[in-house]
């Protein structure tokens, strides 16, 4: 996996300044490094603040044979030359031109394995003193590795806050997005709920008066018919007695009006239904007109007796008001 290698703060930057001035302090030398590798350069990315020390930073060399950093690089271990001048592996070497024959350096890595450079420590002649204490300059070199490993972390988990933050601000928008489709959704719904309810009220007002015009055309037919028509057919009868042919296509007439006018009538026809066969005849003579003195005398019964009758027919139409007129009710329902 191809790591990110993150820059290096300057507090960093500073922490480990401290650390290669403490090291040329601690060992005795005037030259303590951190070198950053940038191939094929190597440049001083760190020297130490000390007298003598012919390092600056920022200074470079092309990566050769003749550096010993080179040689930490390649081998990512230990390098310890005593003194240069009496080895032929670097008797030759490039630090020679700064008067350093003395060189103890290490290799400094990204947490991946990858090369950052080296940390080093120089000086002019063999010291015992920067030999005998090498494993502090190691330790120095762990401690800037640490280093690495916290910046490289530190760099992850501000790129996954990132990517986090950029899906939680997608998955925002799409709640936005998608609350705002459901509101438009929910408001055409509502408005198309109000339109039915609108439908429903102005088709329920119509169909009621479709009815009550329906039932007003029937009750119209029959009070013409039986009020108009047949009692003309009922005297056209008397008058035609004794004449059979004509008599006869009269009551066909008859007949058929009043099968009209029956099916008009079912309203009263299913109430007389509900009632005795005294009750009922009661309140046909009631429909026609006549009184419950009236009805008393043609039925040879009492008029108490006629007012019970008329009470129970109140009771099973519901009239329990004394000011609704029986008659009136029993007409309506023609």
């Amino acid at each position: 996996m191809i790591l990110h290698k993150p820059s290096i703060p300057q507090t960093t930057l500073a922490k480990w300044q401290r650390i290669v001035d403490l090291a040329a302090e601690m060992v005795g030398v005037p030259s303590s490094l951190v070198m950053k590798t940038d191939m094929p350069d190597h440049a001083v990315l760190l020297s130490s603040r000390t007298e003598r020390n012919p390092y600056s930073v920022g200074q470079s060399f092309e990566l050769n044979d003749k550096l010993y950093c080179y040689s930490v690089l390649q081998s990512k271990g230990e390098l310890v030359v005593r003194d240069a001048h009496s080895d032929p592996d670097w008797c030759d070497n490039q630090d020679l031109d700064h008067g350093m024959s003395f060189y103890i350096g290490y290799p400094l890595c990204w947490p991946d394995g990858s090369l950052f450079g080296t940390v080093c420590v120089l000086d002019s002649y063999d010291n015992e003193r920067a030999y005998r204490h090498r494993e502090l300059v190691q330790e120095f070199g762990k401690l800037i590795e640490n280093d690495l490993a916290l910046l490289v972390e530190i760099s992850r988990r501000e790129a996954l806050e990132a990517q986090l933050q950029e899906h939680l601000e997608q998955l925002e928008n799409r709640v936005v997005r998608r609350t705002h489709q459901l509101s438009e959704a929910n408001r055409d719904l509502q408005e198309r709920e109000q339109d039915l309810e609108e439908a429903n009220a102005a088709l329920s007002v119509l169909l009621s008066k479709l009815e009550t015009s329906r039932q007003e055309f029937e009750d119209q037919i029959l009070r013409q018919i039986t009020g108009l028509v047949l009692p003309h057919v009922s005297k056209l009868k008397r008058k035609l007695a004794g004449q059979a042919a004509e008599q006869a296509l009269v009551e066909i007439v008859e007949a058929n009006l009043k099968q009209v006018t029956s099916s008009f009538a079912n309203r009263l026809a299913d109430v007389l239904k509900t009632l005795t066969p005294a009750e009922a005849e009661i309140a046909l003579m009631v429909i026609n007109g006549q009184s419950t003195k009236d009805i008393a005398r043609a039925l040879s019964r009492d008029k108490s007796t006629i007012d019970f009758h008329r009470n129970n027919i109140r009771k099973k139409l519901g009239l329990r008001h004394r000011g609704v007129n029986l008659r009136s009710h029993l007409l309506s329902l023609q």
